[in-house]
């Protein structure tokens, strides 16, 4: 059974920093996409990074780029994203996702448009970031 559960959200100010962890179980995590994603009420999720285990090739978002940085931890099979110079707009529930998708469908950002790919997820995590 795939398990996924994501920790570290939490409330903060603009300007400030947050590492959200993905701690994943019962696939095979070296060679799976994992990837974060987030969603406001009322607005599509958005895919905002990913991760192939496999190499640690990595895709951003251009709204979080240079400012949030995936990462892995192999050895617990860990995912972490952490977010730097949190702004309100980052302002969301993110989730971690995970599926044996393509080394290079998961890097390229493919999988953030259109319908996901994605058919395992967390139960997500708040991130709160006030002016």
């Amino acid at each position: 059974q795939v398990q996924l559960v994501e920790s570290g959200g939490a409330s903060v100010q603009a300007g400030g920093s947050l590492r959200l962890s993905c701690a994943a179980s019962g696939y095979t995590y070296s060679s799976a996409c994992m990837g974060w994603f987030r969603q406001v009420p009322g607005k599509e999720r958005e895919g905002v990074a990913a991760l192939y285990t496999g190499g640690g090739s990595t895709y951003y978002a251009d709204s979080v780029k240079g400012r949030f940085t995936i990462s892995q931890d192999i050895a617990k099979n860990t995912v972490y994203l952490q977010m730097n110079s949190l702004k309100p707009e980052d302002t969301a529930m993110y989730y971690c996702a995970a599926d044996l998708i393509r080394a290079y469908d998961c890097y390229s950002g493919s999988w953030s448009t259109g319908p996901t790919p994605f058919a395992y997820w967390g139960q997500g995590t708040q991130v709160t970031v006030s002016s």
